[in-house]
């Protein structure tokens, strides 16, 4: 390989990848997380909602993508039709995800269709184009209650999945309360990546307690139907870090962004190694179901 064909495979992409992540509240407030191998690619050692890249070859949506990757990684099928054996659903996971049979093809040969009408859009994100890996990610929520699905659905999975390298890319899921996360997070027991705590964060403030009421359901679904659930989020750096190392990201609806005098969206963040972070603080001063303007979302 040339130096200059070495050097241009190296350069920042410019065009963000499509890509789907959906967050899954059972009927006790918790919503589902994987934990990435601290060795995986993209994410390593992050804790993250279940999701990946569009795949042409086989998603027909983004929310079939969401779909397909919360199967392969965690052994939740959010689809409709018979309820499989927890013995044929872990064969199919590891066919699937090793590429030796297609995702469709596995549903329609037990009778299944994937139930995409229960994911509900939850924001989309837009990696910024300084980042080497750019992504273009669809957020979805639903509730288990609301879905057809077999397979884990509580608790906490230790599963390992091989992938046909050998590589482990997902160490294990569970079930977790948002402000559980969050207090993990505050402790540096866990990682999380911007968006995943700035939608955890917006879960805690309506998932109050430990009941998944219908009264909660219905204000997170609200959220999913209104301006909320259609803004795109492209983060931009305001200014350099400061002493401590930490930078200002700002979203769609800040005043700096083109937002009213003194509203704020933004996050305050400290950056480790690879990007990765330590300590988030959300600064967000406007009511997110009534004061959402996707007018500027693109700003």
């Amino acid at each position: 390989m040339s130096t200059s064909a070495s050097s241009a495979s190296r350069a920042p992409s410019t065009t963000p990848r499509p890509s789907a992540s959906v967050m899954i509240i059972n009927s006790r407030s918790e919503v589902l997380f994987v934990h990435r191998n601290p060795v995986a690619r993209s994410f390593g050692g992050v804790h993250v909602f279940p999701g990946g890249n569009f795949d042409k070859a086989q998603d027909a949506s983004l929310a079939v993508t969401a779909i397909r990757e919360t199967f392969e990684e965690a052994g939740l099928l959010i689809a409709s039709g018979p309820t499989l054996s927890d013995d044929v659903l872990d064969a199919a996971r590891d066919a699937i995800h090793a590429g030796k049979i297609p995702f469709q093809t596995f549903l329609s040969q037990h009778g299944l269709s994937a139930d995409v009408d229960a994911l509900l859009p939850f924001t989309q994100w837009i990696t910024p184009t300084s980042s080497p890996r750019r992504f273009d990610t669809q957020f979805y929520v639903t509730f288990l209650a609301d879905a057809s699905s077999t397979g884990f659905s509580s608790g906490a999975k230790e599963d390992r999945i091989p992938k046909p390298d050998g590589g482990q890319e997902v160490m294990a899921a569970r079930f977790i309360h948002p402000d559980t996360v969050l207090a993990e997070f505050r402790e540096r027991k866990i990682t999380l990546m911007p968006p995943q705590f700035y939608l955890v964060y917006t879960l805690a403030s309506i998932l109050r307690g430990g009941a998944d009421t219908a009264t909660l359901r219905g204000r997170v679904e609200a959220l999913a139907r209104g301006a909320f659930g259609r803004m795109v989020i492209n983060p931009r750096r305001l200014g350099p870090p400061d002493e401590q190392g930490r930078v200002v990201l700002t979203y769609e609806g800040d005043h700096t962004r083109g937002g009213p005098e003194g509203r704020l969206h933004r996050a305050l963040v400290h950056m480790g190694k690879n990007g990765i972070t330590s300590e988030i603080t959300l600064q967000r001063n406007f009511n997110i179901f009534t004061e959402v303007d996707t007018g500027s979302s693109k700003l």
